[in-house]
């Protein structure tokens, strides 16, 4: 079974956060920290706000936050690109009868917008919300949960994600792990490098040469 991430390893959309982030603190005089990016780029949106909320000293409520980050968001998922190479290894991996699906921390709304414009819902049975759960992809729980959804052994599941914080929890619950490189992570190349059972560039790496 093959579980993929979406934000920053199927399409180009970390970037989209990287500028919420910058204009959401902008408006209140605030610098974009690297204490500030760590705090927020590894989980999902409700603990990101509370995590805003309480570093930047914030007086409205979480839910306000998050209603205008989705506001900065806007409709940029409906024109996301996607990541080269995504689309021809995802038919080259159904060609081959392996079953997909998708693991994210994305808001729903975003990953259903963004999987539907690329004509990507129809390589995956099924879309895990960490979202819905409650839970960071840190924890090795969402990555037992995605594989009980399946129905497989989370020994049988090979994730790919540009996190490194997602891909220990993946390993923490027995899972071979692809780590996929995305800029919004760059500084965790090398980090990913010895971790990982397999770090790509790109998705063109995995591709037979008859599909490049």
């Amino acid at each position: 079974m093959f579980l993929f991430d979406m934000d920053g390893t199927l399409i180009e959309s970390n970037r989209i956060w990287k500028d919420v982030d910058r204009e959401f603190l902008a408006r209140r005089g605030l610098p974009y920290t690297h204490a500030y990016y760590e705090g927020v780029s590894h989980t999902i949106m409700p603990k990101a706000a509370v995590f805003t909320k309480e570093y930047c000293h914030l007086s409205e409520p979480v839910d306000e936050i998050i209603a205008e980050w989705m506001a900065l968001a806007g409709n940029l998922y409906e024109h996301v690109p996607i990541k080269p190479g995504v689309r021809a290894y995802l038919r080259q991996c159904k060609a081959e009868g392996r079953r997909m699906a998708v693991v994210t921390s994305s808001v729903p709304a975003h990953c259903r917008t963004a999987l539907g414009h690329l004509e990507l819902e129809k390589y995956f049975e099924r879309i895990v919300f960490a979202h819905d759960l409650g839970l960071e992809k840190q924890n090795p729980a969402i990555w037992l949960y995605a594989a009980k959804e399946c129905g497989v052994r989370s020994a049988d599941c090979t994730i790919f994600d540009d996190s490194i914080a997602a891909c220990k929890g993946a390993r923490a619950a027995k899972m071979r792990v692809v780590g996929v490189y995305d800029s919004y992570f760059a500084a965790d190349e090398a980090e990913m490098r010895g971790f990982c059972d397999v770090y790509i560039k790109s998705f063109e790496e995995l591709l037979y040469p008859l599909n490049k």
